[in-house]
């Protein structure tokens, strides 16, 4: 028989009915995070791809808890992410000079999926961001981030020798080029 204390196999989130939006970002990090730490054992051969991507997973926690708890992510952390930024968007430039379809090696797919979970997660901040003050760092983070977790997955499928498809949208009209 159970006794009368909270049992906690029944409960999977302490936050779970409360009727703000923080909740909604928080479950949406974690999502983000198990999604990272996914890509993260597909990986195979790339070890510092993989400590990379295990290390964005970590930040991916530090950043779900940065709202209602102490703000883990700073300046730092910003500065840090940025300069992988920098270094895995020189190795694939030419590669993303277009919309690409999301695609690839499964890597490169689960990279792709944690992306749109960053999204996702920058949407549920702005939702948290009208109910409370909310650091504009952490929504630069969370977007630089997105834009990581893309760099990244165009890197791993050019290492696997995936070619990336371009996508040309029927919905949206080329820009045509200041000169024409």
């Amino acid at each position: 028989m159970l006794s009368s204390k909270k049992d906690m196999r029944f409960l999977c989130y302490p936050y779970m009915r409360e009727n703000g939006s923080l909740v909604d970002f928080e479950i949406r990090t974690d999502s983000l995070a198990v999604r990272i730490g996914q890509a993260a054992g597909l990986v195979e051969g790339l070890p510092e791809m993989r400590e990379l991507l295990l290390q964005l997973t970590a930040q991916a926690y530090h950043l779900n808890g940065s709202v209602r708890g102490n703000q883990a992510i700073k300046q730092e952390e910003l500065d840090w992410l940025s300069e992988i930024y920098d270094t895995y968007e020189e190795q694939v430039r030419d590669q993303i000079q277009q919309f690409l379809l999301p695609q690839g090696s499964p890597a490169a797919s689960a990279l792709h999926v944690a992306r749109s979970e960053a999204k996702k997660s920058v949407r549920a901040l702005h939702k948290v961001s009208l109910e409370k003050d909310v650091p504009k760092l952490l929504f630069d983070y969370t977007h630089l981030l997105a834009n990581v977790l893309f760099l990244l997955a165009v890197c791993v499928n050019k290492q696997a020798g995936v070619e990336e498809i371009p996508f040309s949208s029927q919905s949206y009209p080329k820009r045509r080029r200041e000169s024409e």
